[in-house]
């Protein structure tokens, strides 16, 4: 995070009012726990952020792959759930909201949280790395939606050795829905562990 003293740097970046209210609002994220799991009774389950976290760290730590810039990856991971935890609610397909009513609802929310943090470049930044992953447009919106795909299954293993319960559905929602070789590799490999320690 570089700093300039220049007036037109100061312009550009979130007043501090702004940035305050825009992670005030951010909190929830925190705070609110994924639905998929609330609904299937499991204890102590993450929160979104908790989710976005992980997330960014699988592409911390995936491999260079030619075309995919892993620092959009990171940032893509971070943004791609933020009008669900803040403002929409983490709406599962169980819930029955068509998917287009699911995007407006969330794209009305970006729009909202993007002129709360006072527009300019950091709030164009968020809104099109969203709408991005929303469109899967491109190959890193690809990677980050197996990703999200990958923390969920990743989840599930974990909940079920940790407190005995069949995820099964899960498992089943995501399969043959990976796009990328990455995606699928990592799929194949929780898939392993899944069927020795079954």
């Amino acid at each position: 995070m570089a700093s300039d003293s220049s007036s037109s740097s100061s312009a550009s970046s979130p007043s501090p009012s702004s940035a305050i209210d825009f992670l005030t609002l951010c909190h929830s994220l925190k705070s609110t726990k994924r639905a998929g799991w609330v609904k299937r009774d499991v204890a102590g389950p993450e929160s979104i952020a908790d989710h976005m976290y992980r997330m960014g760290l699988m592409a911390l730590i995936a491999n260079d792959a030619p075309g995919v810039n892993r620092d959009k990856c990171i940032k893509m991971a971070i943004v791609h759930d933020i009008a669900e935890g803040t403002i929409v609610g983490d709406i599962t397909p169980s819930d029955g909201v068509p998917k287009a009513e699911k995007s407006r609802r969330e794209k009305e929310a970006i729009d909202h949280m993007c002129k709360l943090l006072g527009g300019g470049p950091r709030a164009e930044e968020i809104h099109e790395l969203w709408m991005e992953y929303e469109e899967n447009s491109t190959t890193e919106a690809k990677v980050v939606k197996d990703f999200d795909k990958i923390e969920m299954i990743l989840q599930a293993l974990e909940y079920e050795n940790e407190q005995n319960k069949d995820l099964e559905e899960f498992f089943e929602s995501t399969a043959g829905k990976f796009q990328t070789d990455l995606g699928k590799s990592w799929a194949a490999e929780i898939a392993s562990r899944r069927k020795k320690q079954g």
